[in-house]
């Protein structure tokens, strides 16, 4: 939001420097983004000055140009070579003298230098209108009228220049009250008067009018939840014109282009007081009668940018007498009722609309506006009247309107103030600090919230209805916090804590083990928004008011999200990526279903390139393995089973208690390529619900380290090739003895003299019996049971 320091400055007295009124604002939460210079003027005509053309005459080496001599005052004459068509001597013309810089309509220069023009010598510039910035007219030197203008002085000093600073506040979407100069104003005064800092401001107030004879205008709302507030007046004998130029300076300064003087009014008083306004052409409202309410859905209705709309029924109309769409409130006017040139009665309206209301209807219809963007937050109900009658009078002073008659108005039920309980010990608890209880209530009124009642240790307090973001104990205090200063607030030198012992049916403990865990092996942290675009909306959910067509559906999954993290980093060299992420996702079959999950994603490298190790790209391998580290600490059994998922070439999932715990993949080439990813990249998702219920049925407890020595044995087992390790395993894990501690895979051989079709696996096997030593009987014997399983089950043979 761009904030006029001159226009500032009607409403707030100060001698601040606008660098220091900047520093003043971020401290008091309205960060100030940078501040730049305003001119209405580009350069403000410095360098120019009126000179006399004394001799024109054909420049001896080209057709289209003239050399002249020029006076400039002071017995200068310079030696100017001129393209213009139209000079000539003895006219008075503005000169640009060696020095001066002259702008073009994007801001940038060129600097005037002495220089030689087809060899002749030329000491300066004589200035068509455009180039000095005063309008678009380059049909020739501009000529001006030698009775006006004195030879030698600055042409600047004929002019009203606008200079100024635009200080850019970068505004958080809760701080309607500060969308406007005057709410900023306020702020700052706040600031100001309680921290020693001269300044004078004055309220608002509406001004007296009295309207002429009487109007034949009636007004119905018919919904006054979506409209609890509305006020229409009529204006006569309006003339249509350009608007003054320090209307116009005040209007380009924030970056609005002037349209006409009604419009520009209209536009002063939202940007000044943040009140947005709408003018209506009379003569265009039929049986004059103005309706706020809905209309059918499917209804028609074209608006300013001459765009046919289809209304959904839902959207805060304003109509005539007939229920013809005029306007979508508080979004967009409509192209058949606005102001044109040949307007000459008007109806003016100032009114407060349901922000829910207005917001929905903007988004459907895809429309942003300075009007939805201050309604949909919560404009201040109270300055609705203020707002419409200092429009009149500027209307009545810039246009000739004449107001006619009462102003109509709707506002059966009053918008009462919040009414808030505030702590002092609850300020000293959030604070850190104590704050004087007379500076409390100091910062209270400059805020404009009132103290109702002193109750024992706090205030019952009034907080205005235009601090819509301001309802709670929380919200007062942070106020109080801001106007007194959080750099006055010492950070303290020592936090005092009790240590809490998470139980085992607290997810967060689980999720913060998890992600020390995580971080612990190289990986970072990801965070992505839930709001994304889909291909296939097929099980999608989609907004009903989506911000964009980017953000109209919640994620499925978020493996998408993850891959544009990766290709963010491949695209700036970091090409070894290990990310990790809790997020939620969406699906809607028979039901809507929200689960919350931890996503892993691995590609490039697995470590770091060094002398120590030669270079080794990750693999799904790897990944299962960060995976298996994460389930070991949930302590629970799980098997493998392989996985058919459009996202993955490769995939398994695992199983425990009867539902899927993991889905771990090497992501399918397709997927890459839309990202994309030209190299593997691996991933998996694990249902933290799910393992968070299974982690609270397992109680684990401390086991002491054995007495007595493990021992391991070998098998080297021929199998066939469709055989997966994943089934030896189960196997092994089946068998009754209560010895079997580890079962491992250390080598697998597909290769020269083996019988076609059959592959080697070595596999290890810890034993232990933790009352006493095993004996070589008992060693065998299990050993014995388990290549029995294996021949029994896999056909299975011994190597030697």
């Amino acid at each position: 939001m761009k904030i006029s320091n001159n226009w500032l400055k009607d409403f707030i007295k100060t001698e601040l420097k606008t660098e220091r009124i900047g520093e003043f604002l971020t401290d008091i939460g309205l960060e100030v983004e940078g501040i730049e210079k305003f001119e209405s003027v580009r350069g403000s005509l410095e360098g120019i000055v009126v000179g006399k053309v004394l001799t024109c005459e054909k420049h001896p080496n080209a057709d289209k140009l003239k050399k002249t001599t020029v006076d400039v005052g002071n017995g200068k004459v310079l030696n100017i070579v001129c393209g213009a068509p139209n000079v000539e001597a003895g006219q008075t013309v503005p000169v640009a003298v060696v020095g001066t810089k002259i702008y073009d309509k994007t801001g940038n220069f060129f600097e005037i230098k002495e220089a030689k023009i087809r060899s002749e010598v030329s000491q300066g510039m004589i200035c068509a209108e455009d180039e000095l910035g005063l309008s678009d007219d380059h049909g020739g030197i501009m000529v001006l009228d030698e009775t006006k203008y004195e030879v030698g002085k600055n042409f600047a000093d004929y002019f009203e220049l606008a200079n100024d600073e635009v200080i850019e506040i970068g505004l958080t979407p809760n701080r309607t009250d500060a969308m406007s100069h005057y709410g900023v104003a306020r702020d700052l005064h706040a600031f100001l008067s309680t921290n020693q800092q001269k300044s004078t401001f004055e309220k608002l107030n509406s001004e007296v009018l009295n309207g002429e004879s009487s109007h034949n205008f009636t007004l119905e709302v018919e919904n006054a939840e979506l409209c609890p507030r509305y006020i229409g007046a009529v204006i006569e004998e309006v003339k249509i014109a350009e608007s003054p130029a320090w209307l116009k300076d005040r209007l380009k300064a924030i970056g609005l282009n002037p349209i006409n003087n009604i419009v520009d009014i209209t536009n002063y008083i939202l940007h000044g007081y943040g009140q947005p306004l709408h003018a209506f052409d009379a003569n265009k409202i039929t049986g004059s009668k103005v309706k706020v309410g809905t209309v059918k859905e499917g209804t028609k209705f074209t608006t300013l940018d001459g765009v046919e709309r289809t209304l959904n029924g839902s959207e805060v109309m304003i109509k005539d007498g007939k229920d013809n769409p005029m306007c979508i409130a508080g979004v967009f006017g409509g192209a058949n009722s606005g102001v044109s040139d040949e307007t000459k009665t008007i109806f003016l309206e100032s009114a407060y609309f349901n922000p829910v209301a207005v917001r929905k209807g903007a988004k459907f219809h895809g429309l942003n506006t300075d009007a939805s963007f201050r309604f949909e937050r919560g404009v201040d109900p109270n300055i609705t009247r203020t707002a419409i009658t200092h429009a009149i009078k500027m209307i009545q002073e810039i246009a000739g309107g004449k107001l006619i008659g009462d102003l109509l108005e709707e506002y059966p039920k009053k918008i009462e103030d919040n009414y808030v309980i505030i702590r002092f010990s609850k300020i000293e608890q959030i604070l850190g600090t104590k704050i004087h209880r007379e500076k409390v209530k100091e910062i209270l009124k400059s805020l404009e919230i009132q103290v109702l009642n002193e109750i024992q240790n706090g205030l019952e307090i009034s907080v205005p209805a235009y601090r819509a973001d301001v309802t709670r104990e929380i919200d007062v205090i942070e106020e109080i916090l801001r106007i007194y200063g959080y750099n006055k607030i010492d950070a303290p030198q020592k936090i005092s804590f009790t240590p809490v012992k998470l139980s085992a049916n607290d997810q967060d403990e689980l999720e913060n083990n998890w992600a020390r865990t995580l971080q612990g092996l190289g990986f970072n942290e990801a965070m992505n928004n839930s709001l994304t675009s889909v291909k296939d909306e097929t099980d999608a959910v989609k907004l009903l008011n989506p911000l964009s067509g980017d953000l109209a559906f919640m994620r499925k999954s978020l493996l998408e999200g993850l891959l544009q993290n990766a290709v963010y980093n491949i695209n700036r060299k970091n090409q070894d990526i290990k990310f990790f992420e809790f997020g939620k996702i969406y699906h809607k079959k028979d039901k809507y279903e929200e689960r919350k999950q931890l996503a892993l994603l691995v590609t490039g490298r697995d470590v770091a390139e060094n002398w120590l190790q030669p270079k080794s790209a990750v693999s799904f391998y790897n990944l299962k393995a960060y995976v298996k580290v994460l389930l070991e600490k949930l302590g629970v059994d799980y098997k493998e089973i392989a996985l058919t998922d459009e996202r993955f070439s490769d995939a398994l999932t695992y199983e425990a208690g009867g539902k899927t715990l993991v889905r771990i993949g090497k992501v399918s080439p397709v997927l890459l390529k839309d990202f994309d990813i030209d190299q593997e990249c691996f991933y998996a998702e694990i249902e933290l619900e799910w393992a968070q219920e299974l982690r609270s049925k397992n109680v684990l407890k401390f086991k002491d380290i054995p007495k007595f020595n493990k021992i391991r044995r070998d098998l080297a087992l021929l199998i066939d090739k469709n055989v997966n390790y994943q089934d030896l395993y189960q196997t092994a894990k089946k068998n009754k003895s209560p010895f079997i501690k580890g079962i491992n895979l250390f080598d697998v051989y597909e290769g020269k003299n083996l019988p076609e079709g059959k592959k080697s696996y070595a596999m290890s096997f810890e034993l232990l019996n933790e009352e006493k030593t095993l004996e070589e009987k008992e060693i065998s014997e299990v050993m014995e049971s388990l290549i029995k399983a294996f021949q029994k089950e896999y056909n299975a043979e011994l190597r030697s």
